[in-house]
């Protein structure tokens, strides 16, 4: 296989150390001249322009991991040229010219695989797998949070301080995108924001509620303006940069049983379902795995004809939702998705 890695930014360097560990990185592109001497670290070409990298006609895949308004330019290039694409989270900095290149993929039958990375977290195909098998009964309510704070530090650059840069584009996103896959689809929804705490133009936090196809009812705590310890971030232990504590950041609830998520923690009644009952509690058990580096190895499966875990649909859904919940948070008012 030979894969190319277009954008040399923190996650681009990522995905290129992943790619050159298993022998199927073949190029770095960035417009960055710095890039040149970690290309030849990794032992693969550089190139300035995608343009330049796909003329050479010899990849078989493209990873775009370039800055969110430049993903859907790049990755055009890459259908243009029926190449597979790996195209890192959100598909695009806005839901209409994420359509668009969905659509375009489709006529031309070309596989996009947005990098929600968190599905390929064992983790969570096990909380999906939970569901799905029906353990829990039908599912009724949903509550979810992402809690912790982010030092002033974090605000130097000043694009952080602009609207479109808070915590429901920058990081819901993700969970958005991981309670859809576990869930199921999110028909609505309704929010409130706020930014009292710095006086920024973007929000700090946020109240949101969820309507999902399938009947539940879900709500959701954004901010990145206390300190806390409820977020997958913190509990998941799947980025060594955050500390890991013992907490959860999901729960997901039906008739017959609840499951905390990401601890992976069953609650059920052994006998009568009662209030009145005693209700226990069992640990799902997993085997740890970098969901990284597992989507890098489903990008080569994809690349050779099988199916994308998350789809370029799949990423546009979860980028209109979050767009729904930024306008629900602004006007008020209940938006319906569909």
């Amino acid at each position: 296989m030979s894969l190319a890695v277009i954008g040399a930014g923190l996650i681009g360097r990522k995905h290129a150390q992943l790619a050159a560990d298993i022998g199927v990185l073949s190029a770095i592109v960035d417009p960055n001249p710095e890039t040149r001497s970690f290309a030849q670290a990794l032992g693969c070409a550089y190139f300035e322009t995608p343009e330049a990298c796909l003329d050479t006609g010899t990849l078989e895949g493209v990873i775009v991991a370039t800055p969110n308004h430049l993903h859907i330019a790049h990755a055009r290039l890459c259908v243009q040229n029926k190449l597979p694409v790996l195209i890192e989270k959100p598909i695009s900095d806005v839901s209409a010219t994420a359509a668009s290149l969905v659509a375009e993929a489709t006529k031309a039958s070309v596989p996009l695989l947005v990098a929600h990375h968190r599905r390929h977290n064992p983790i969570s195909q096990r909380a999906a797998q939970c569901v799905a098998d029906g353990d829990l009964g039908d599912i009724r309510a949903v509550s979810g949070h992402f809690m912790l704070f982010k030092p002033d530090d974090y605000f130097d650059q000043n694009w952080r301080r602009n609207s479109g840069a808070g915590p429901i584009f920058i990081n819901l996103i993700h969970d958005v995108d991981l309670l859809r896959f576990i869930v199921g689809e999110i028909r609505a929804v309704q929010a409130v924001q706020s930014s009292t705490a710095r006086g920024y133009a973007v929000e700090e936090t946020a109240s949101i509620i969820l309507e999902f196809e399938n009947g539940a009812l879900g709500t959701f705590m954004v901010s990145d303006a206390v300190s806390a310890p409820w977020s997958w971030e913190f509990t998941a232990g799947e980025n060594p940069a955050y500390p890991l504590v013992d907490a959860d950041a999901y729960r997901i609830s039906g008739s017959h049983g609840s499951l905390s998520v990401p601890d992976l923690r069953l609650w059920k009644h052994p006998q009568k379902r009662s209030w009145w009952e005693p209700i226990a509690s069992t640990k799902l058990h997993v085997d740890p795995k970098d969901p990284l580096a597992a989507q890098l190895h489903h990008f080569l499966d994809v690349c050779q004809g099988a199916q994308p875990l998350v789809r370029g649909i799949d990423g546009l859904r979860s980028l209109e939702v979050v767009e729904a919940i930024k306008k629900a948070a602004l006007t008020k008012l209940r938006v319906q998705l569909f």
